[in-house]
């Protein structure tokens, strides 16, 4: 059922690429809380992008996954110590991003994309400290497949509100990522890091196929405020 409805011809625009290269910094208008990159070297341009508050936000967990994956790989530290610092990260990471994404809560799709994000984070975290805390040992042994899986909901979730088929499509990666995890065996937690942490950087260096359309609804919205 879930893959007939993410083939209805009406869900998503077929117009555009689902993902492309994002248009120089200077291309875009100006919104509310836009980031602008341009570095040149003499008459070179060496890179000209840009990131929206949802793009910042992309940053921000792409840079936690992979954080805490990759340290929970390689660390020695007691999994009581790191489930603390993860879960406060975590809950960082929450609160930045429902500051950054305030601008756009009266726009519905985009209020229930957030308020989903919010409620797999907080779900996540509490399962995984449960299963530390508790002695769940069985659960501790697929943590990783959690969390894709949980980022895989996410993301699928996202693309069918906004209609977007990239965010859809990335959603459909992490959920294939959990079919590779049992050939990194003694790897997983590098691997989900790296899995969960892309996925977030490409959402946010690359233009998705209902940018221009959110980006439109925010300015849309930006000017209501200011009457």
């Amino acid at each position: 059922m879930a893959w007939k409805i993410l083939l209805e011809p009406d869900l998503f625009s077929f117009t555009s690429p689902f993902l492309r290269r994002k248009r120089s910094a200077f291309e875009v208008e100006d919104l509310p809380g836009l980031w602008r990159v341009h570095w040149q070297l003499g008459d070179k341009t060496v890179l000209s992008t840009f990131y929206t508050r949802i793009d910042q936000a992309c940053l921000l967990w792409g840079i936690i996954s992979t954080l805490i994956f990759s340290i929970a790989q390689f660390c020695l530290l007691d999994w009581r110590f790191q489930a603390v610092l993860w879960t406060g990260l975590t809950l960082v990471g929450t609160i930045a991003m429902l500051r950054l994404s305030r601008p756009w809560r009266t726009i519905k799709p985009l209020s229930d994309v957030i308020d989903g994000w919010v409620f797999l984070m907080l779900f996540g975290v509490a399962l995984t400290d449960f299963s530390i805390f508790l002695g769940w040992g069985q659960m501790l042994l697929y943590l990783c497949p959690l969390w894709l899986a949980i980022d895989g909901i996410g993301y699928v979730y996202t693309g069918v509100k906004m209609r977007s088929r990239a965010f859809a499509f990335i959603g459909l990666l992490n959920f294939a990522g959990i079919a590779i995890l049992p050939y990194f065996d003694a790897w997983q937690f590098l691997t989900t890091g790296l899995i969960t942490g892309i996925s977030t950087l490409l959402m946010a260096e690359l233009q998705w196929d209902a940018g221009d359309v959110c980006a439109h609804l925010a300015e849309l919205q930006s000017r209501e405020s200011e009457i």
